[in-house]
């Protein structure tokens, strides 16, 4: 991998100053942050300002470096411009899809970069699906593996509601990164069609077990 992108550090310099600012001013952080009641009220720019705040500094360095790994073969891919499309759709997928699954709970909050990291994952792995991954820094596993069985821990963390972690988001960033990458490639329906179908199985068992009930 060569230099970071421009596009890339732009990003990451946004969610860097505006965590900072909100690690330091509580009333901005509860002004922008995710909450089912105010945006119900109109305040929809929580949507999008929710992703760029963080609970603390592990929160934020973990996002970073994931979209630090993979942002590249996102831009590669399809160019930054396309990339800021990727990860903003993604971003606000996840917080559509975490208002559609808690809007009956008005005190329900969230903050984090992870449903757009999470759709960048996505975009990476579909472009290219070889790639592998160094679980503890040691053991090489493909990339879609990780993808995957990360979708699945948020489908059972969204069930048994686990940790103070937006599941919802991650998935639904999953999912806007998913689509938006198809349409920018409809192509890879043909080329990685194991992989297109693969990395769609946690998302039709979410909306299976929605419309059963059972989450």
């Amino acid at each position: 991998m060569g230099g970071i992108d421009l596009v890339t550090l732009i990003i990451i310099g946004a969610n860097v100053l505006i965590s900072f600012k909100g690690f330091n001013d509580n009333v901005f952080f509860d002004r922008y942050k995710f909450q089912v009641a105010p945006i119900n009220s109109g305040q929809k720019e929580r949507i999008l300002s929710s992703g760029f705040l963080h609970v603390d500094m592990t929160h934020l360095l973990f996002n970073m470096l994931t979209l630090y790994f993979f942002a590249d073969e996102v831009i590669r891919g399809f160019g930054p411009s396309k990339f800021l499309i990727i990860y903003f759709v993604s971003l606000i997928a996840g917080s559509l899809l975490a208002l559609f699954f808690h809007k009956d709970e008005p005190y329900y909050s969230a903050v984090g970069a992870s449903g757009a990291v999470t759709g960048i994952l996505y975009s990476a792995i579909l472009l290219r699906p070889g790639m592998e991954l160094l679980l503890y820094f040691a053991i090489p596993i493909p990339a879609y593996v990780l993808g995957i069985g990360y979708l699945l821990y948020s489908i059972y963390g969204m069930k048994k509601r686990l940790g103070n972690i937006g599941h919802t988001a991650h998935f639904g960033g999953a999912v806007g990164g998913y689509a938006a990458t198809l349409l920018f490639d409809t192509d890879l329906i043909f080329t990685s069609t194991l992989m297109v179908i693969l990395l769609a199985i946690p998302i039709i068992i979410l909306f299976v077990m929605e419309k059963m009930g059972k989450i």
